[in-house]
């Protein structure tokens, strides 16, 4: 009974998560500046009657409340509305392009996991030596470069001189290689710095010399029961970092001309397409809960102690 009132809780505060970031959306996007109504007519050619008729023909008169209701119990119906520039569907039209991001996303999390670990991990060891240097080196490139630019610099590199992989695209696997690496180096330096710090950290602790002292081999103290301690600052890190990577797709997207909900979005801002962009939001923020959420429950698989704790 305790495990699902816990279970409970968590699906409940992750509804309310969902809830509130689509209330917050509607309303930033309710009262920012311009009228989509004007992006879909010519307002030189088209008269201000019928602007008024067709921005009453989609509710965009009512008041803010009412606009939001309506919304929101279509979209339990599952009726996410009609994008305002090209009259489809929104909800068909995210879910074809869906999948392309998701893909780019896991792909992108599984660089940064495996190279933040392998590095953290060996800048622990080998701390304050030269390779120690080298790896916080790196972790502090990927943190500090832009998506864009490194996406440009891999581009120009593999792409333009040496012909290695495609520019553009989001066909096959080729076209997911430098976008996930471009998209992933961030997570792989903020990856690293947590496990090194985390590792180091455990790595002074009495049960550590302990397990040394009993004669277990290196390896089996570093991996078996250091790194295991050491993961779960780096599972948090890893479980925000989602919301980044999803945030970055846009410039990915963009730079690597990829078409996913990245691409949609940023189309659906420039025109103030409202549905489009509430839509997407709303997937966006349910990938973010439940991963957290995965997280959360994550931690006691990982250790027992919290487990028993809970």
């Amino acid at each position: 009974m305790a495990v699902l009132s816990r279970a409970l809780m968590r699906f409940s505060s992750a509804l309310i998560s969902i809830l509130g970031s689509l209330v917050l959306v509607f309303f930033i996007i309710y009262m920012m500046p311009g009228d989509p109504v004007l992006s879909m007519v010519d307002p030189s050619t088209t008269s201000p009657e019928a602007i008024d008729n067709l921005r009453k023909e989609l509710g965009l008169d009512r008041p803010f409340y009412v606009q939001f209701f309506e919304y929101f119990t279509s979209m339990l119906q599952g009726d996410f509305g009609q994008s305002l520039v090209t009259s489809e569907p929104v909800l068909p039209k995210i879910l074809m392009h869906l999948p392309a991001t998701l893909m780019l996303t896991l792909t992108s999390i599984i660089f940064a996991i495996v190279i933040g670990v392998t590095l953290g991990v060996l800048s622990a060891i080998y701390r304050n030596r030269w390779i120690d240097v080298l790896v916080r080196m790196i972790g502090l490139f990927g943190i500090s470069m832009p998506t864009f630019w490194s996406g440009i610099l891999l581009i120009l590199i593999f792409s333009v001189h040496l012909n290695w992989l495609p520019i553009m695209g989001s066909d096959g696997w080729a076209t997911l290689v430098l976008p996930s690496i471009a998209l992933g180096f961030v997570g792989a330096g903020l990856i690293l710095r947590m496990v090194r710090t985390s590792m180091v950290e455990v790595m002074d602790e009495q049960f550590i010399l302990t397990l040394r002292a009993k004669g277990l081999s290196e390896r089996i103290v570093m991996f078996r029961h250091a790194l295991r301690n050491a993961l779960i600052p780096a599972i948090t890190i890893i479980g925000m970092y989602i919301g980044d990577l999803l945030a970055g797709t846009v410039v990915i997207e963009t730079v690597f001309s990829r078409q996913g909900i990245g691409r949609v979005i940023a189309d659906a801002i420039l025109t103030k397409d409202m549905p489009v962009i509430q839509g997407v939001i709303f997937f966006i923020a349910i990938v973010y809960v439940t991963v957290n959420l995965l997280v959360d429950i994550s931690y006691s698989l990982i250790d027992p102690r919290i487990r028993r704790a809970r």
